[in-house]
């Protein structure tokens, strides 16, 4: 071996060969060349994405009649275009927010009870179960919404509103099918597995050491999950819900089945029982209208909300999580 082979490394206890090898091998930068050209690759397919919605919408933007943002027109045909997407971010948003009020609580209470609660032979099947929802396709919730479970909801729908029509949220709008509130429940039955699947994961990672101490200090099964399992899993519980949002955001199918949408000049409501479209329902409805630049321009112009609504959604779920391992280091 020659003298070089023999150089202590920077703590002075081995020799720098090992290192070299260890890192310089044909696999490893096989490997290391693979990772790096995937991550760019997927930040090159993002960019081209947001670069050809921009460069289609900016035209049709350009010669809209209306207020792209405050308006409920949607004409972009002829010779003035007028159209704007009020509805559908109203429809999308509160909708999907609606269903994260009840997936995400329920998917957590889920993922505890299959990690601190349950007994060990019933964890395994259960939690298929509960990861079979996410196998099953989107159509079926469609159908399944529209023939099944509409007829079993319009008398709850009615109780509410005449229970708490005085509230603006829950005010009668004579529409009984396909309601935000009723998407909101489809689209959270929906996003439950993605919540209670991540969320069981991170709580059965949570240490022994860390529950074992909170039993031993005298705290109940609740408190040491109160004070161990959740804090250890928050990071992990609020990047679920956020992947579920923005797959409540998207979602294409199952609200083109079930969404009621509004007549032209219909008055506008904040009811939750109002109908509407979501930015999918309405691209997806009026796909065979894109026969001239003007149109096609205005359905990608809210692709492209949609697109910059779910960026934002996402990129502010990995700042609080970033803050929130700041903050437990």
């Amino acid at each position: 071996m020659s003298t070089a082979d023999q150089t202590p490394g920077p703590d002075g206890q081995a020799p720098l060969q090992a290192d070299k090898a260890s890192t310089g091998r044909f696999g490893d930068r096989i490997f290391g060349g693979a990772s790096t050209l995937s991550g760019i690759l997927v930040i090159a397919l993002v960019s081209l994405i947001a670069v050809f919605l921009v460069v289609q919408a900016v035209p049709a933007l350009l010669d809209n009649s209306a207020s792209f943002f405050t308006s409920r027109v949607w004409a972009p045909g002829g010779d003035k275009p007028a159209f704007g997407i009020l509805e559908f971010l109203w429809t999308t948003v509160t909708s999907s927010t609606f269903a994260m009020v009840i997936s995400v609580p329920v998917g957590v209470a889920v993922a505890l009870f299959l990690t601190q609660y349950a007994p060990t032979w019933m964890r395994g099947p259960a939690a298929a179960l509960v990861d079979l929802l996410a196998a099953v396709p989107s159509i079926v919730y469609g159908l399944w919404g529209l023939i099944a479970f509409a007829p079993v909801f319009k008398p709850v729908q009615g109780w509410i509103e005449d229970t708490l029509g005085w509230f603006p949220l829950f005010a009668k709008t004579g529409i009984s099918g396909g309601t935000i509130f009723f998407i909101g429940i489809v689209l959270a039955i929906m996003v439950l597995p993605i919540v209670t699947a991540l969320s069981r994961e991170v709580f059965a990672q949570t240490p022994a050491a860390h529950k074992e101490g909170a039993l031993a200090l005298g705290a109940t099964q609740w408190e040491m999950i109160r004070t161990a399992v959740l804090p250890f899993g928050r990071p992990g519980v609020i990047s679920a819900s956020m992947l579920a949002l923005g797959r409540a955001l998207g979602e294409t199918i199952a609200v083109t089945f079930l969404v009621s949408a509004l007549s032209d000049g219909s008055p506008w409501t904040w009811s939750l029982f109002n109908g509407g479209e979501t930015f999918a329902s309405k691209i997806a409805n009026n796909a065979a209208e894109f026969s001239n630049p003007n149109k096609t321009g205005a359905y990608i112009a809210a692709g492209l909300v949609l697109f910059v609504l779910t960026f934002v959604v996402n990129s502010i779920a990995r700042v609080v999580i970033e803050r929130r391992k700041a903050f437990t280091e």
